[in-house]
């Protein structure tokens, strides 16, 4: 919906950004880049690790080229595109009174700011360019777009939707996940009621893990010293693992497996010891 209002005669009375917030590990980058890939779009992606430097000015710079990147491929392609910027909480959030808040993250935010008010006329510092540009619509994703600075955030410039799968969602996702194992509907319920607080990742975690016994064997099978060879080197196919309809009762030992080790990993508290 986003997108598609972004392209229509209408833009000028939509916001530009849409800001995809909600609990870690639910999915919020996947599901935007299997839209991306049902509408056919190749977006311009940007980092929130990319939105700090020692140069002041370098963020709020390559901000305004990729955003001009996006526009020239839409110009040229004669397709949609858009700039996505992923975590961006993280890069320009203030989470609290310790949270160092830096020129680039004032830039940054100002930035996005001028462009989400003039999305046609984006200019490059030391240059200017007459030419209106294409709109691009901007999709950033975080887990509390609280912290970022509230003018940014405010309707006009900035639609935001919360991203919380119920039950139902869940399901369909994670039945996704397990398609090529051929896990069966009834299972997957179960699975998914079996761990309600877990995230959609901790179900690929359960996913992964279910492929270590066949690797064991690969590894144990090629030998230690022509790991490297096979795995990097080798004019041989890459190896392919198959799990085929794991029983109901393998997914929920591993899955009670998982949350033993993050449950071992908050109760430990090393750090407290060692301070």
């Amino acid at each position: 919906m986003h997108l598609v209002k972004n392209f229509l005669p209408m833009a000028s009375h939509t916001p530009l950004i849409l800001g995809i917030h909600g609990p870690k590990g639910e999915g919020k980058s996947f599901q935007c880049d299997l839209a991306f890939r049902q509408l056919g779009i190749e977006p311009i992606k940007m980092s929130s690790a990319e939105l700090e430097n020692p140069d002041a000015g370098d963020p709020s710079r390559l901000l305004r080229l990729r955003y001009r990147e996006a526009s020239e491929r839409i110009r040229v392609r004669g397709q949609m595109c858009a700039l996505v910027i992923h975590d961006l909480d993280v890069g320009v959030g203030r989470v609290d009174r310790q949270t160092q808040y830096t020129v680039n993250t004032q830039l940054v935010s100002g930035t996005l700011m001028n462009i989400a008010d003039d999305p046609t006329n984006v200019q490059l510092p030391g240059s200017y360019d007459e030419r209106p540009l294409k709109r691009v619509p901007i999709v950033v994703t975080g887990n509390d777009l609280a912290t970022l600075y509230a003018p940014l955030v405010r309707d006009g410039r900035m639609e935001k939707f919360y991203w919380e799968p119920d039950r139902v969602d869940r399901i369909g996702m994670v039945a996704g996940m397990f398609a090529a194992e051929g896990v069966a509907r009834g299972d997957i319920e179960h699975l998914v009621d079996a761990f309600p607080e877990g995230a959609i990742d901790f179900f690929a975690a359960l996913r992964s893990r279910l492929y270590d016994d066949l690797i064991r064997e690969f590894i144990s099978t090629v030998g230690l010293d022509r790991l490297s060879l096979r795995l990097a080197n080798s004019a041989e196919a890459p190896p392919e693992f198959r799990v085929h309809q794991p029983p109901l009762a393998v997914l929920l030992a591993t899955g009670r497996q998982l949350l033993a080790e993050s449950d071992r990993l908050q109760q430990r508290r090393l750090i407290e010891e060692y301070l």
